[in-house]
């Protein structure tokens, strides 16, 4: 059924989150108030939400809730994955008495805002012909890398969440078993977020400057950059031609997510479509369209033409996982 009062909305990332107010509506939850808080800067969900109900005023407004979180759920709490805290909503639920709350995984919560996306939020990688009756996959690189399974159930998209990032990282080259090398030598194991998520970037970098440590300072870069704008920086200088060694990272990069949704399109029969999401995407937009990444998520023989005729797109709204947490918050 359909919330009558304000839709209390979530997205909590391993680097920032984003909280909201939503007014409902039938098709697509409209925005009131929507704020951006580092997540680190918090001790626990409990306290992030707590500044942002203080901040706008709104406990006696809210009528359902819905938390999209990064990592696995259990109930109202989830143990995140790059974030040092455990998210608990339990105290929420005591203070928001008779309201119904959900924590959700963070990607099964964009999930939810994928039938509603306008044509100007995604970005067409392949065309691809939709079979209606088919199932969509969504993965987004960001923090971390996270996927979710879309199943059309009668003709509606029922999100699945998937720890799919943490599986093992299949190297298909070369130059990718000696990046396992590489990175088995430091990490011990190496999961598909090692590799296709912001701080996989900076570990592809390091190997391709052949540096085994954190201390590495490249020229083309400069010694200045924080950690966190590390990701961001390689990008860039690899978009400007700037550095060839942080080209070939950026590469790297690209081929290795274009891989590993092609096996999640693969896993989930997506013929209904392959969404990219998470905030890296849309940055390195021009990468993803040069060839490489089609390449690599196509390269799944003997399903190469089948591959051909699946949708695959960029999600251009830097919102949508709030989004989602806010159009399954109206069916609470």
């Amino acid at each position: 059924m359909l919330a009558s009062g304000m839709l209390l909305a979530g997205d909590i990332g391993g680097t920032k989150t984003l909280l909201g107010l939503f007014e409902p509506n039938a098709d697509r939850p409209h925005p009131r108030v929507v704020r951006e808080y580092a997540t680190l800067d918090f001790d626990s969900l409990d306290e992030l939400i707590q500044v942002f109900l203080d901040d706008t005023q709104s406990v006696s407004e809210v009528t359902a809730v819905c938390i999209g979180v990064a990592g696995p759920v259990t109930g109202l709490t989830a143990r995140l994955t790059n974030v040092p805290w455990l998210a608990d909503a339990s105290g929420l639920a005591d203070r928001l008495t008779n309201c119904p709350i959900e924590l959700l995984n963070d990607l099964e919560a964009m999930a939810h805002a994928v039938p509603v996306l306008e044509p100007d939020e995604i970005a067409v990688l392949q065309e691809g012909v939709a079979v209606p009756s088919g199932n969509a996959a969504l993965i987004a690189a960001g923090t971390g890398l996270g996927e979710a399974l879309l199943h059309n159930v009668d003709g509606l998209f029922v999100p699945s969440p998937s720890e799919g990032g943490h599986a093992d990282f299949a190297a298909r080259t070369p130059r990718e078993l000696a990046l396992v090398k590489h990175l088995t030598a430091i990490h011990g194991r190496v999961d598909n977020d090692r590799v296709i998520s912001g701080p996989g970037l900076v570990n592809i970098f390091r190997f391709t400057h052949g540096a085994a440590g954190p201390g590495l300072v490249c020229a083309a870069i400069g010694p200045d950059v924080d950690q966190g704008e590390l990701p961001a920086a390689i990008s860039t200088c690899a978009l400007e031609g700037r550095c060839e060694r942080c080209s070939e990272a950026l590469e790297m990069f690209v081929d290795a997510y274009g891989a590993e949704a092609g096996n999640l399109a693969l896993r989930s029969v997506a013929a209904a479509g392959v969404y990219i999401g998470g905030g890296i995407a849309p940055k390195i937009l021009r990468a993803l369209e040069n060839g490489v990444f089609l390449d690599a998520f196509r390269g799944k023989a003997p399903l190469v033409d089948l591959l051909r005729t699946w949708p695959v797109s960029v999600i251009l709204n830097p919102a949508a996982g709030l989004l989602g947490a806010a159009i399954r918050a109206s069916t609470l």
